[in-house]
């Protein structure tokens, strides 16, 4: 969690951190480095709160901060006191182990740097703490004085350090250069080693993947890859590598369903949307879209995936798009929940009518909603219909205050009743969307509980400015699930018409009412 929240961006509330905890301990971490005590009242109220609110079933907590000061007795300094005063189990200590930060940073000797992670380590061993210590900028300082880096593991280990954990602190390692030094390391010092691996080549996951494979027992990673600049190593990829790929149990049995649950409630915390195509847990994770790829899932779903999604709490999702076969059509149809009965020419039409939409600009990869009611219609041979306009406009008014009003009016025909509606609202659009909800919800009061919690606007490529046309995508809740719908017109207002019939229109079929015009 301390390197996580060094990601710009985040900024957590005590609360927060207590939230997180709670769901990687519940995922089977073995270690929950919580933040730096005494380094900020914030860090310093999280381990007073996680000893009072948490009991944890699988992690223990542990507080991070750094070696006695040069010149100072380890049992005097006062971070030191407040790493113990944190109750933490567990305490990880900073050290350097580049040579040039040493007497640069720090401004000591390099032996004076030995003695202070030596005393540090040895006072807090004796205090009945577990100690880790990570190398600072390591694989760096190996680099330039190789001699001293291994001083550095050395003095940790034969001090009482439980881990010794190699930092890849600027990031800029790969992995065979990893895995080269871990190995050298460990043959040289015999320490029990860790890896902690920034990811600002893009190979944080392979390092410390490759780390492993050289001997290392320990890895740090964080919740979704966040951290300091470009992130750290992604805890899940590594966690399900692990697991699936080198058949190490490092989770509690079951645990790893809960992978993709748990990756979501975390970014849901930290306020950041989840990252759509991330190893393992994104919705994009098992997406399948070319038409080729869904040919060959049809006879066997293995051939285009690695894994069975369901083993990270994943699923399986075909995209139907312009480049959509007839397998993608029967196996979107199929998870749709519409039998489409081995109909070759109804399979056939739906390709095409497909395709022939996504050149006028609609998308169905993100509008299943939308989808589903093209595909009904084909298979019932006929739209489905709950209601039926007759016509609707929306006027802003300019006022002289500045302020602006909408108001939108809408004509329509439902159960064979003429319904004239007006409605308000923060634009246009929200506007028609109330002036609609008010002529319907009398005759279908299931409509009372929809709301819309998403909403898009996107000019396509093609015309310019204010020709340009308008892709729309709407996403309405109606408390127990959330579907997507599509619009798409030369102007804003139409397209989001459009997307707002098929939101209630699905909203409609999910309330299993029968259609009636």
């Amino acid at each position: 969690m301390r390197d996580g929240a060094q990601r710009e961006g985040i900024n957590l509330t005590v609360a927060d951190k207590l939230t997180i905890a709670r769901h990687l301990d519940d995922f089977g971490v073995g270690y929950i480095e919580g933040g730096w005590p005494g380094a900020n009242p914030r860090d310093t109220e999280f381990f007073a709160r996680a000893a009072d609110e948490i009991t944890f079933k699988n992690a223990q907590l542990v507080a991070f901060g750094a070696t006695r000061r040069a010149g100072a007795k380890a049992e005097e300094d006062p971070q030191v006191r407040a790493l113990l005063a944190s109750g933490a189990p567990v305490i990880t200590l900073v050290a350097k182990s580049h040579d040039r930060h040493v007497e640069l940073a720090l401004r000591t000797t390099l032996d004076e740097n030995l003695a202070m992670i030596a005393d540090t380590v040895a006072y807090l061993r004796e205090q009945g703490r577990t100690v880790f210590v990570d190398c600072e900028h390591f694989f760096d300082g190996y680099r330039a004085n190789p001699a001293y880096a291994k001083s550095v593991v050395r003095a940790a280990k034969e001090a009482g350090a439980e881990v010794v954990i190699l930092c890849d602190t600027n990031g800029g390692m790969l992995p065979a250069q990893v895995q080269a030094v871990v190995g050298t390391v460990l043959a040289d010092t015999g320490a029990r080693l860790g890896i902690h691996a920034q990811d600002d080549t893009g190979c944080a996951v392979a390092n410390t993947l490759a780390a492993v494979d050289a001997g290392a027992t320990h890895v740090q990673c964080t919740a979704n890859g966040y951290g300091e600049r470009v992130g750290n190593a992604n805890l899940f990829p590594v966690v399900a590598a692990l697991e699936l790929k080198y058949g190490k149990h490092v989770l509690p049995e079951g645990s790893l369903k809960d992978m993709t649950r748990i990756s979501h409630a975390i970014a849901e915390v930290v306020n950041l949307t989840p990252s759509t195509h991330q190893p393992y847990v994104g919705v994009s994770a098992f997406a399948h879209k070319a038409g080729l790829h869904a040919s060959a899932i049809k006879v066997d779903p293995d051939l285009y995936q690695h894994i069975d999604p369901e083993l990270v709490g994943n699923t399986m999702r075909m995209l139907v798009s312009d480049m959509a076969g007839r397998a993608s059509v029967e196996l979107k149809g199929k998870e749709l929940g519409v039998d489409l009965g081995g109909d070759r020419e109804l399979v056939g039409r739906v390709v095409e009518r497909v395709k022939e939409r996504e050149l006028k600009g609609y998308t169905y990869e993100a509008a299943d909603a939308s989808f589903e009611l093209l595909l009904r219609e084909e298979v019932e041979g006929r739209a489905r219909r709950y209601f039926r306009i007759e016509s609707w406009r929306a006027i802003v008014e300019d006022l002289p205050d500045g302020t602006h009003a909408n108001e939108a009016t809408v004509k329509l025909w439902a159960k064979g009743e003429r319904i004239v509606t007006t409605g308000e609202g923060n634009g246009p659009v929200n506007a028609l969307d109330n002036a609609l909800r008010r002529g319907l919800e009398r005759i279908y009061p299931q409509l009372a509980k929809l709301e819309l919690v998403d909403y898009k606007v996107r000019i396509l490529e093609g015309r310019h400015g204010t020709e340009s046309t308008t892709r729309v995508l709407i996403s309405t809740s109606d408390g127990q699930g959330e579907w997507a719908t599509v619009g798409v017109a030369e102007n804003v207002i139409s397209a989001s018409w459009q997307a707002l019939e098929d939101a209630y229109t699905y909203g409609l079929l999910r309330a299993g009412v029968e259609p009636t015009e």
